[in-house]
Parts: C-alpha cells; sequence; structure tokens
C-alpha cells in the first residue's frame, strides 16, 4: 500500500478537534488532534477500546475511573477499554492533544456527571 499522507486541516473538525477517522484510511486507529480553549475539554465517557491521551501543550485536568490528575505538556494518559474519563483544560492558554482511540472510527458514550467529575469541573454532556 503506498504511503498516505494528510493535512490535519484537511481533517474534518469538530468542537476543539481535528479528526483522523482510521477506517477512512484503511487503519485501525482514529486520532483526535485537540486545541482546546480554556474551559473546555471532554465530558466523562466510556469507550468499547483503550485509548492514549498525549498532552503535549497547557495543563488540564483528568479524570480517569474515580482518580484525578493535574497534568500538562509531557504527560502521556492510558485509558484501557471501559474506564470512564474525562477532561477539562484548566490553563490559560490552549490544552494540545493527541488522542490515540484503539479503532477504525470514533465510539463513545456519554455518562451522567459523577461527584468526582463535578469536583473536577469536566463539561457536562448536553442532553444530561
Amino acid at each position: 500500500m503506498p504511503t498516505h499522507l494528510v493535512k490535519k486541516e484537511d481533517l474534518p473538525f469538530v468542537g476543539s478537534s481535528h479528526r483522523f477517522i482510521g477506517e477512512d484510511h484503511d487503519v485501525a486507529v482514529s486520532i483526535f488532534l485537540l486545541e482546546a480553549k480554556p474551559g473546555r475539554g471532554a465530558p466523562l465517557h466510556v469507550h468499547e477500546y483503550d485509548e492514549v491521551l498525549t498532552i503535549q501543550e497547557g495543563t488540564a485536568r483528568m479524570v480517569i475511573g474515580n482518580d484525578v490528575f493535574e497534568v500538562s505538556g509531557g504527560y502521556v494518559a492510558v485509558v484501557k477499554a471501559g474506564t470512564p474519563h474525562g477532561f477539562v483544560n484548566i490553563g490559560e492558554g490552549p490544552l494540545k492533544q493527541v488522542d490515540v482511540h484503539m479503532n477504525p472510527r470514533f465510539e463513545q458514550v456519554n455518562l451522567p456527571p459523577t461527584d468526582v467529575s463535578q469536583r473536577a469541573g469536566l463539561p457536562v454532556p448536553q442532553g444530561v
């Protein structure tokens, strides 16, 4: 198979992320190229596959399971399949992450807020 190049700007942009959808490129992973403004992030949610989040720049508060972490550029978070997780940008500038989903398409189930996610300040999904 020939090498395939895609410019970030040519990927679909939804919310705060450019989205590389693996099945569109015949690979088994999908990637969020996130650039979230202060106060933005992902609500508590779950996937049926593993996810690896690489924080490149900025500061985030993450919930993984029942644990809360403050992370900044240089951290890598590993989230196993079925583990509730989410994050919020708590810095003054953009939060830049590369979030690799071990699946050829994004499949996310948003969860109702918990005491932990509310104390952490995670966004609340619409309709919850």
